[in-house]
């Protein structure tokens, strides 16, 4: 087979996969959920759905209430109560993937190249779902704190035998600014990586977990928060051995303080230094 007829032949498997739940999933919807009796259609539409493999049209049939019960609608799509969005989630997850480790153009080219989608698949649509996504976890995210230790050593000592040791690296860069070409902004970014899970059984062979963060300090009002849940999400604990490595500058050192009990700060002597040049001179 060539990539083009796989390419086909999974779309067409999606196609008949998701045209048989939707059949079945709108044939338990066609009855009143209270007396049973058959509900009638007043129109039929179709509306788009974009899952991993290419845009399908569906069918989408808006039936009228039963008169057994008082609706707030006279009428409802029992599709849209499934379909709460016209992208699947797998498509979202896979294309803010790509869209955070390379460019937009270069994320939908590779697609196109793997995945049997529509050649009209634009930039601005990957760029539109991944911006969707961001804000959505954005939303998701915590009230900010100027400390995350929480608790006294006692209860630090009753916390169940923590997982290996975790390496945060942190640095501040200047980068352009794309609007006003003669103005810069500071990134800060940053990459989480744990040793070993103690419950993995292939711990010793197995590569450690990395996660990587980053935020505009100007604009970010939560970037604390943010470290912290890329700490949890990897099963952070208040007893655990925690190695931050940063340089001395105020908005990356502000950001790793008050983080964890059992910090060890290592510090890139660089603006230390810079300082007391200054002072010496």
């Amino acid at each position: 087979m060539t990539l083009a007829e796989f390419k086909q032949l999974l779309k067409l498997i999606q196609k008949k996969l998701l045209q048989e739940q939707i059949d079945r999933y709108l044939k338990t919807r066609s009855q009143c959920p209270d007396c049973g009796a058959p509900l009638k259609a007043k129109n039929y539409t179709n509306r788009s759905f974009r899952p991993l493999f290419g845009t399908f049209k569906l069918p989408s049939p808006r039936l009228r209430h039963c008169q057994c019960q008082r609706r707030k609608t006279a009428s409802f799509r029992p599709l849209s109560a499934l379909l709460t969005e016209s992208v699947a989630p797998e498509l979202l997850f896979i294309e803010s993937k790509w869209s955070s480790l390379t460019s937009y153009g270069l994320t939908v080219k590779a697609f196109k190249n793997f995945l049997p989608l529509d050649a009209t698949l634009a930039i601005n649509t990957v760029r539109h779902d991944t911006l969707k996504v961001a804000e959505r976890l954005e939303s998701e995210l915590g009230e900010e704190q100027w400390t995350f230790i929480e608790g006294a050593p006692r209860d630090w000592a009753a916390l169940p035998i923590p997982d290996g040791l975790i390496t945060v690296g942190i640095d501040g860069g200047y980068v352009r600014s794309w609007e006003a070409k003669k103005k810069n902004f500071e990134v800060i970014v940053g990459k989480s990586t744990l040793a070993f899970k103690r419950d993995d059984e292939d711990a010793e062979v197995a590569a450690p977990s990395s996660k990587r963060f980053g935020c505009v300090q100007t604009e970010d009002t939560k970037s604390k928060r943010r470290l912290f849940e890329v700490l949890t999400s990897q099963g952070f604990q208040l007893n655990q051995q925690i190695t931050f490595l940063s340089d001395g500058e105020d908005a990356v050192r502000n950001l790793q303080l008050y983080m964890s009990p059992e910090a060890e700060h290592i510090l890139d002597w660089w603006y230390l230094t810079q300082r007391l040049t200054v002072l010496d001179q």
